[in-house]
Formats: C-alpha cells, structure tokens, sequence
C-alpha cells in the first residue's frame, strides 16, 4: 500500500509560538427525541397554547387599541378651538336687576361674570379646586388611572355599579363633559337646554371612553392652567352663576380674584352639589361643606395650621344683596313685565335699572312678619301680600306671600291672584258722585232695601252690622263703610259712570253689572287696586304700576327699552280727587280704619272685606308712598276673625310706620267740602233695578234734626274698631 511521502513539519518562524491546532472535536449532531410528558402534561398543553394566543392576541389587541387611541385624540385635537372661545358656553344671557340706587338686588338667568384665569385667580380658589376634585391635577394626562381604579372599589363596595357614584373623573374630564365633548346646543335638535345639559351628564362606558378620548386631547392642545380656566369659567355653581366669577359677585360681592381662603372653600364646596349647598340656600350646611375643603388644603399643604385655622373660626358670610335675597316677587314681575327675547331668552347679557327699593321692600316684609308672628295663631296657611308704590306708580316693593323661598317663578299674590275687591271698591262710587257735582256732605238714607234683579229675583243688602242709621252724609257713609248708602249712591250716579271711573283709574277686569257692583263684587289684583287708589292721591290722574326704568346690553350705553308706566289720563277733577281724599282721611281718623292710624302722619285708605270674610283688603296713602294689603286663603277658604279694618289695617300700619321712619310730615292734598252739592230730582229711570217710587230721592240734603244722634255715631265708632 502505497504511503504517503515523508514532510517535516513546518517551522514557525523564530521567535513567534506555532499556532495551537485544533484540539476539539467537532460536537456531533443533537438527536431529536420527544420526552415523555405523562397525562398531566398532555392534559395541559393546549391550555398552555391557548393561554400563549392570547398572550399575542392581546399584545396585538392594545397595539391596535393604541393606534386607535391616538389617531381618535389626534382627530379631536384638530377640533379643538383656543381656549378663549370656551369660556362662555351659555346658550343664553342673563339679566342683572338693579335697584333705585343702582345696586344689584336681583339675578335671574345665568349669571356669567366675567372671564378669570388661572394664573390670576385668588390662588386660594385655584388650589381649593384642586384639592377638592383633583389632587393629581398637575400630574396625569387628562385620565387618573389611580383615581379611575380608586372611584370603581368605592362603588363595588357601597353596593353600586362600577361607574355609578363616585366617577373617578379628573377635572379635564369634567371639563370634557362641560364642554359636551364639543358638541354645541342646537335648538331644533334639542327639545330644551336642560335636555341637551342633561344628555351631557349621561354616564356610560361608551360616553366614559369619549370623555377619555377628548380629555387626552384637550391636554395635547393645551397647558394645566389652561385646562382650569375653561373649568372654573363654565361649571354651574348654583342660583344661576356659570362660573366662579359669577359666584364670587353672587354670594360675596367681589371678584374670584379677591375670595379668602374660607370664600374659596366654599366657592370650591359648590362643585358636589351647587343647588344645596348654595349659602343662599342653606348657609350654615355650606359653612359646613366649606370645613371640609379647608381641611383637605391643610392636608395637601395648601394652607399652613394657621390659616387653616382662621378659616375655620371666621367662616364665609354673604354679602348683604346676596343675604338679603330682596325682591324675589319684584323679580318676577319685571322679568314679565318687558320683552321675553330681553328677559327670559335673552343671549345676551342684560341690565335692568328698576324703581326696587330695598328699604322699602325689608319694612314690608318686617311688618308681614311682624303681624303674622304676634297676631296670627302659629301654623296658620294664611296668605298675605303687600305692594308699596309712589304716587306716580313706581313699585317700590312688593311681598307677594309669606315665606318666600328664593325660587323664581313662585305664585305672586300681589300681581296673580284675582280677589273680590269688596268694600275696598266703595272710594271709585264716590269719586263718580263727586265728579258728578255732589258734595262729601250731601246725604243719603241708610234703611232697609230690596231691589228686584231681572233674571235673578229680588235683592236686600245688608249692613255689615245689620243696622241701620237713617240720613247719613256720603262721608259718613264711607267712613263707617255702610253698604246700602253706597248702593244708592251707585244706582243715583249709574253703574256706567261707576264703572267707567274704576276703568280708568286702572281695574282691568269685567266689572259687574248689577247692584252689587258698589259692594265690591267684581275681581282685581292688589297691585291694580293699589294703582287706582294712587290715582286718587294723584289728584284724579290715573297712574300705571311700573317697575322698570330702562334695560340696556351689558357694556352698552343706550337703553333699548324705556320705563313703560307712570302717569296717565285724567280721570276724575282735582276738586272730586281732593274731596274724596278728605273722606278717606276720615275712615282712617273716625272710621273702620282707625287700627291703620299713624298718629300725626295725615294719611287715608279704606277696608275692604267680601262675603264670609274670604278675602281682607285695606288701602291707603300719605303724601308720600302709596300701600294695599291683601289677606286671605289660596283656596278661598274663609278667614276667621278677620276684616279688612283688622289684621291687613295693621300690616298697613306697621308697613307705613317703617317705610316714613325718619321722614318729614307732610299733609295730605284734601278739600274738606263747605257744603251739599247737587241734590237729584228723581232716581234713575223706572227699570225695575229699586223697589221704590220714582220720586224718592236717593241722595239728598238731611235736615240737621234727621243727622245721626250722638249715641248712634259712638256705636259707629266701636263697630269701627272691629273693621268691616
């Protein structure tokens, strides 16, 4: 066999080490064999795949769901306006009311005060707010899982559903929601701003997932403060404010600028609830509420112990307008009173100058308490209403019921309620007879009376007190209030003529035409009646309620609607208007009105109480202020006890008594007559309306001798204490 030929191995080169050779052996290939897995092992297998798809499938699924993610925040950032354009979303305006002096007293709709910002606002309030909603503020990215998985346990523990209760939200959250998720009220969608606000709210796990979306983006688009600028400029904080601006002026009378820390505590505890715990609501349960965000500032080291503490001792107190809460009822009014596209759907931002007095308005309602507190049996659901008005018809104030409730909207007894006048509508037969030529002191028999009704059978007015007391003068007739003198009176002068006086001093209402028109049988308003009576005390010019002096747009100089009201036609002659005022004077000095007296104060009115005593009316002036009171049941439910010279005499009289404290006396404008008037020859043509001969005068001029006796006045004067 052939070798291979001898070679020597070759050298390295001297001075280099020869290369190591390879040594290892090449591994050999690794056989492939399946181990044996046993039945536990097989058994788990496919649970190990399925668990190693799912694995992938959800890796996969959150790579997708993040690309969703951001293409949906991308989207929405590019809707995104500047923030300025969200800081008044209101749909409409509001309407600040402001009294004689020009001080607010009043707000109704949503009051938006202004834009604030972040970075100027009272740090106080901006870190109450933090506090309060969102400790994580200036540290997540619009969603707080911590807050998210934190909210979900608490539900889960009291019993709810994971997204109902606590919502875990962060405030751009809330403000995603303020903001509708960018969706703009749209009136020919929406059946009502109130629905479309409503829908907001709507808390589902679809809408939760939108909400996410929409707050990621808003803090793509815009920095933290930014975020709490459009948050603090549109959250709704009770009695119509948007905004905490609006708040601030609201209930304290500043700016969100100035608030303390105890102000801005309560401001911040609005957020939970604004309706109840709103100060003007319930201001010890919003001190309380307040408490406890002072407490949660101090612990996220918001406020030092110190400040903390003052806080607490000197707790927030409302301004005088907002504790006042004056003028509710003359709220209404004038908001009904102008155009509804400047008022109630105004979308623009409105001032009313208005004749509210805010003195006036607290002497009414001290004197209403007043009376109600000492006079009247406790629980009793008597109602009462009081208008006081000038000459000239500015309402000064007005209490359209007891205990008002700060709600707009409430029922106005003064401007609502249509009530039979009773003896209150004797003054306007008078002033007929005397602006016919016939004197105070012309006289008129006071006796028994039938009169046969077409249609209806026969009549016979009574006296209050059943008696009667022969030739009386009109003003005695008037002072003591006696009916079947003023039926007379009415039927001698004509019901036309009567009724034509009572139209154009203001009576707005169908006026009956029968006998029992003098009595008072028709219906009327107070504010309407206490219109015609300053049409007396005017000198016979009839005057027209008003409550508003101008409205204008907020930042605008010229009005857009002027005061609507004042003085009107003549209705009667001064001469009637002067000597009708002395016989009023009278029942205040001698007659069924002495309760109503101011002492030396010269004033005139007149009671007024209908059939089975359902209604109470008393009505009067000075020289100065004009006032009517009305008493009664909302459900007609007869008063006990009560007269128009009683109860409403006295609310009168301790509603003048405040309203003239500190005034000057001034006389009242009256004529006292010299003498009779005209004397008729004969009573109104033969239609069957008296059961009398056509001959018997029902007016005439008494000898002395047929006068009243001494006896029967004293008499007079006593039933005079009890009101008619």
């Amino acid at each position: 066999m052939a070798r291979s030929p001898l070679v020597a191995p070759r050298r390295a080169p001297k001075g280099r080490k020869p290369a190591p050779r390879n040594t290892r052996r090449k591994a050999p290939r690794r056989r492939t064999r399946t181990r044996g897995r046993g039945p536990l092992g097989w058994l788990l297998l496919p649970f190990a795949w399925i668990f190693g798809l799912g694995l992938r499938l959800i890796w996969r699924g959150a790579l997708v769901a993040l690309v969703i993610l951001a293409l949906a925040v991308g989207y929405v950032y590019t809707t995104l306006p500047s923030p300025e354009a969200l800081l008044d979303g209101r749909a409409r305006g509001s309407v600040t009311l402001l009294d004689r002096e020009g001080d607010i007293f009043a707000w109704r709709g949503e009051q938006f005060g202004g834009q604030i910002a972040a970075e100027t606002v009272s740090p106080y309030l901006k870190n109450a707010i933090v506090a309060t909603e969102d400790r994580r503020f200036y540290l997540h990215p619009g969603v707080d899982p911590i807050g998210v998985a934190s909210a979900v346990r608490i539900n889960l523990k009291e019993g709810r559903g994971p997204l109902s209760g606590h919502g875990g939200s962060t405030i751009t959250q809330q403000t995603a929601k303020l903001l509708c998720l960018g969706v703009p009220f749209d009136p020919d969608t929406w059946e009502s701003e109130s629905a479309y606000e409503e829908d907001c709210r709507q808390t589902t796990l679809w809408r939760k997932v939108k909400e996410a979306v929409f707050a990621l983006a808003m803090e793509a688009k815009y920095t933290k403060d930014e975020v709490l600028t459009i948050y603090m400029n549109r959250v709704f904080l009770g009695a119509g404010s948007r905004g905490f601006e609006a708040a601030a002026q609201r209930y304290f009378g500043k700016s969100a600028n100035e608030v303390d820390p105890a102000e801005a505590a309560m401001l911040a505890g609005l957020l939970v609830a604004p309706t109840r715990y709103a100060p003007t609501a319930n201001l010890e349960r919003s001190q309380d509420r307040a408490s406890v965000i002072i407490g949660l500032m101090e612990q996220q080291d918001y406020l030092t112990q110190a400040e903390a503490r003052f806080a607490l001792d000197n707790p927030a107190q409302l301004s005088e307008a907002a504790e006042a809460r004056a003028g509710g009822y003359f709220a209404d009014w004038v908001m009904g009173a102008a155009p509804d596209f400047l008022t109630r759907k105004t979308t623009e931002d409105v001032i009313m100058r208005t004749t509210f007095d805010q003195r006036i308005q607290r002497a009414a309602e001290e004197a209403l308490d007043h009376v109600f507190e000492t006079r009247v049996v406790e629980g009793s659901e008597a109602q009462a209403a009081v208008v006081v008005m000038s000459s000239d018809g500015a309402v000064r104030g007005m209490v359209g019921g007891r205990k008002f409730k700060g709600v707009a909207g409430q029922f106005n007894r003064a401007i609502q309620a249509r009530r039979q006048t009773g003896s209150a509508f004797k003054p306007f037969v008078y002033a007929a007879a005397l602006d016919m030529g016939y004197s105070a002191l012309d006289t008129v028999t006071d006796e028994p009376l039938t009169m046969r009704i077409p249609g209806s059978g026969t009549w016979s007015p009574e006296n209050y007190d059943r008696r009667f007391r022969g030739t009386v003068t009109l003003e005695q007739a008037l002072e003591n209030s006696l009916n079947i003198p003023a039926v007379k009176v009415s039927e001698a002068v004509g019901r036309d003529a009567v009724r034509q006086v009572a139209t154009g001093f203001g009576i707005d209402s169908d006026l009956a035409d029968t006998p029992a028109l003098a009595l008072g049988a028709s219906e009327s308003t107070l504010l309407e009646m206490t219109g015609a009576y300053a049409g007396i005390l005017n000198g016979g010019t009839s005057v027209e309620p008003y409550g508003i002096r101008d409205l204008r747009i907020q930042g605008e100089g010229a009005p857009l609607l002027g005061q609507e009201g004042g003085l009107g036609n003549r209705v009667i002659s001064e001469r009637a208007a002067r000597e009708l005022t002395w016989m009023m004077s009278r029942v205040i000095d001698e007659g069924t009105g002495e309760r109503a007296s101011l002492g030396d104060r010269p004033a005139a009115g007149k009671t007024g109480t209908t059939s089975a005593a359902r209604d109470a009316w008393f009505l009067g002036f000075t020289a100065d202020y004009v006032t009517g009171v009305w008493m009664g049941y909302d459900d007609n439910t007869p008063l006990t006890g009560v007269t128009g010279g009683g109860l409403p005499a006295e609310i009168w009289r301790e509603t003048m008594a405040r309203v003239h404290e500190g005034m000057p006396l001034h006389d009242l404008p009256m004529i006292r007559p010299s003498g009779p008037g005209r004397v008729p020859q004969q009573a109104p043509a033969s239609d069957g309306r008296v059961a009398r001969s056509d001959s018997d005068r029902l007016i005439g001029r008494a000898p002395p001798d047929q006068q009243p006796n001494m006896a029967e006045r004293i008499m007079d004067d006593v039933m005079g204490i009890f009101g008619r």
